[in-house]
Parts: C-alpha cells; structure tokens; sequence
C-alpha cells in the first residue's frame, strides 16, 4: 500500500520521487555535517580488517571501569579482560608497552590491530604459556586480533 501523500495522482500531482530527496538530503548532510576524514579511514579499515570466521572476545572487564583506584598510583596501567568461550585473553597497556597472556596457556599469533601505525597491524607472538609482549603502547582505537588453535578470535574495538 502506498504511503499517503507521497503522490496523489487522483489529485493531477505528480509523484514524489524519494530517491531524490534521499539524494538532496545525503548532499546537505555532508556540507553541513561532514564524517571526519579519520573517523571514514578507522571506519574503512575496520571492514577491511573484519574476519568472516573470528569469534569476538568480549570485554569482560577494563580497570577504567570495574577497577578500584589505588592510592598514590600515578598512571596505572590500565588492566584488560576478554573472553570468548573458553579462551580468554588478559591485557596490560602502559607507557611501557602492551603485554598480555592468552588463557589457557597457548602459543599464538597475536596483532595489535589499529593503533599508532594503523597501516599495518603489529604481529606479535604467544609464547607456550600464550604470554605476549609489545614495547609499542597502542594510541586511539584498537583491537587483539588472535590465532591460536585453529580459531580466530578478535576483540572488541576501545580506545588506548
């Protein structure tokens, strides 16, 4: 059924084309209210970067949020928890660097996804006890992706 006023051809109007007012308004909306070049090239980068088969590790806990501030620590470094089904991954980002470990225990592939040099994800290593370490501390969005016993996990996008 057709939505009423969109054309009355009864009346003599003629039809009102909204393929052409979705145009009109996609043009204003981007004079008056253009995307942010970066916010369209972290958008591009995170479709290019999606993996069809990867599980997403959820964010099950982020020291900013859940942690309990300690007393006379400057800048702690902020404490990160992901998990997907069994596996989980546990986080450390610091001025230091990025370190973590995959849980259970396990060698892995690990890129730091996104970051300071989002041209190319940094690739890291899981050791037999799954610990990993970067002296690189990601800035802006950033993302864990995993490869370890045959599956792909990747975790939730945050901000370093």
């Amino acid at each position: 059924m057709d939505e009423p006023g969109l054309h009355d051809e009864a009346l003599g109007e003629e039809p009102f084309d909204t393929g052409l007012l979705e145009e009109e308004l996609r043009r204003a909306a981007a004079v008056l209210d253009p995307v942010p070049a970066e916010l369209r090239r972290l958008a591009v980068e995170a479709f290019v970067l999606h993996d069809l088969d990867a599980r997403i590790a959820e964010l099950t806990f982020d020291s900013l949020v859940d942690g309990i501030p300690v007393r006379g620590a400057a800048d702690p470094p902020r404490m990160l928890t992901f998990r997907a089904g069994e596996l989980t991954v546990d986080v450390e980002v610091s001025e230091e660097g990025l370190m973590g470990q995959v849980l259970p225990p396990q060698p892995a592939g690990v890129e730091v996804l996104g970051g300071a040099h989002p041209a190319a994800p940094t690739a890291l290593a899981a050791d037999d006890m799954g610990r990993f370490t970067s002296a690189l501390t990601p800035s802006g969005p950033f993302a864990l992706r995993l490869r370890a016993g045959g599956q792909v996990v990747v975790t939730e996008w945050l901000r370093a």
